[in-house]
């Protein structure tokens, strides 16, 4: 399938970059130089709510890579997790991982999913979207063999789990496109893309 413009992801996201290689689309991976941490404290502190902040990292990440690329278009999207009015940021080590999870077990926790484009200095395209997961009840040895098969390399993934692997056993239902669960929603991107001749229809 022919992109006909040069495009980058501004992700170090596995996942987002197979996503979007799977889905036929010819792209460089930038990653954002961006402290995102330190953003995302700032933004929270100034009273961004949980729904705006994944747009607004989003953006800041392909902000960051179209500035030192001119011409180019740029791909940043951001996901965050909620439960019960909190928010769930990437564990540091697996203690913390253990203890996400107990939090989250018997719950239904959202994933928000936002996709930014920008090119120069101009945001040209915005899309959010919000899935609902519901986990079941896990038990202390399962989370176990969980984080001692899974966790460790997912210590860098929202919610320590994939769906397209162990992590649906953690599972009940889920609410909403797949897509915005893994972190980046393609069909209305790939939409966007055939919309304004950036992709061949």
């Amino acid at each position: 399938m022919a992109v006909l413009r040069p495009m980058a992801l501004a992700s170090s996201s596995e996942t987002r970059r197979k996503i979007l290689a799977n889905a036929g689309i010819a792209f460089e991976t930038i990653k954002s130089l961006l402290d995102e941490g330190k953003l995302k404290k700032k933004l929270t502190a100034d009273g961004m709510d949980g729904s705006a902040l994944p747009l607004a990292l989003a953006k800041a990440k392909a902000c960051d890579v179209a500035e030192n690329n001119p011409g180019l278009l740029v791909i940043g999207a951001d996901q965050i997790l909620e439960c019960e009015g909190r928010r769930f940021d990437q564990p540091h080590d697996l203690t913390e991982a253990w203890r996400q999870l107990r939090d989250l077990s018997g719950k239904t926790h959202s994933l928000t999913s936002a996709v930014s484009i920008v090119c120069d200095d101009q945001e040209i395209w915005t899309y959010s979207d919000r899935a609902f997961l519901s986990m079941r009840i896990l038990s202390a040895d399962f989370m176990d063999f969980y984080l001692q098969t899974q966790g460790e390399k997912n210590l860098c993934i929202t919610g320590l789990y994939q769906l397209e692997g162990l992590g649906s056993q953690l599972f009940l239902s889920v609410e909403g496109d797949f897509f915005t669960t893994l972190g980046l929603p393609l069909f209305p991107l790939l939409e966007f893309f055939r919309s304004q001749g950036i992709l061949e229809t």
